[in-house]
């Protein structure tokens, strides 16, 4: 049983696990969303422990447990299924209204409909939102918060090209952002952002993602190693977010498969 998706734990479950998990205690989820530009999701209820995946703001997230003492919530993303502890001080009421969705890298948030106005923050690619209006080409978002409407502009690209403009940024074990991602990462918020919902470590992706096919060979495919996963650009060349250099980039795939402690695990054709 994969307790990545599965929300259950040694003492809870989810309610609609009953009869399938063996534990005491089965809870109703609350449906909340991330009220923060981004919260990061751990395994474990452990200040030390290591980051597993982030979430976004505007993003749903069903709470079946609060730490009380040591802020924390324990449940599941609605976006990919994973299971883990946030911040409680990061979650809110789910939000109403016109929710429009970031397809800017970086979507910069003012104090005023005005490029020159005080910088309050920003949101990432993929982050959804409250629209209450707009105002000079603006979206506001609240009282004293906007961003430029182009920031929820159509995406008319492919993944591929979504997935380049990242290309520079640093790498991030469990990012799911500009400030910084890692090679699972890059690929589910370029596929979300074109519409291709995708789970979010690179096994699951390489099980469910796409098509088997035997080679990489156009772009688009996706070339996994054993905890790695890379986006062909072409037929020569792979955009990945990796540790060696690590930062987004593209190589030939020749030199990353020279480099690669074992041999290309699986190419999948989305």
């Amino acid at each position: 049983m994969d307790t990545r998706r599965i929300p259950v734990r040694h003492d809870l479950a989810a309610e609609h696990l009953r009869g399938q998990v063996d534990v005491k205690k089965f809870v109703e989820g609350k449906p909340m969303v991330v009220g923060a530009s981004i919260i990061n999701l751990v395994r474990n209820a452990d200040p030390d422990t290591n980051l597993a995946t982030q979430l976004l703001y505007g993003e749903g997230f069903t709470v079946y447990d609060e730490i009380t003492d040591m802020g924390l919530a324990w449940g599941q993303s609605e976006r990919d299924g994973y299971v883990g502890y946030v911040p409680s001080a990061g979650l809110i009421e789910p939000l109403q209204g016109r929710l429009d969705t970031v397809s800017a890298l970086s979507a910069l948030i003012f104090a005023e409909p005005d490029f020159k106005s005080q910088l309050l923050g920003s949101y990432s690619l993929g982050c959804r939102v409250a629209v209450e209006g707009e105002e000079n080409g603006y979206a506001r978002l609240g009282a004293g918060i906007y961003t430029p409407m182009v920031n929820f502009a159509p995406i008319t690209e492919d993944f591929v090209e979504v997935a380049e403009k990242f290309i520079g940024s640093p790498y991030l074990w469990g990012g799911r952002s500009y400030f910084g991602l890692d090679c699972s990462g890059l690929v589910q918020l370029a596929l979300q952002a074109v519409g291709v919902d995708a789970p979010r470590d690179a096994d699951m992706q390489e099980a469910e993602v796409g098509t088997s096919v035997e080679r990489p060979e156009k772009r688009g495919d996706l070339v996994f190693w054993d905890g790695h996963v890379g986006i062909m650009q072409d037929g020569e060349n792979l955009l990945h977010a990796n540790i060696h250099h690590m930062a987004v980039v593209s190589e030939p795939l020749v030199d990353v498969t020279a480099r690669a402690d074992g041999e290309i695990t699986g190419v999948r054709r989305v």
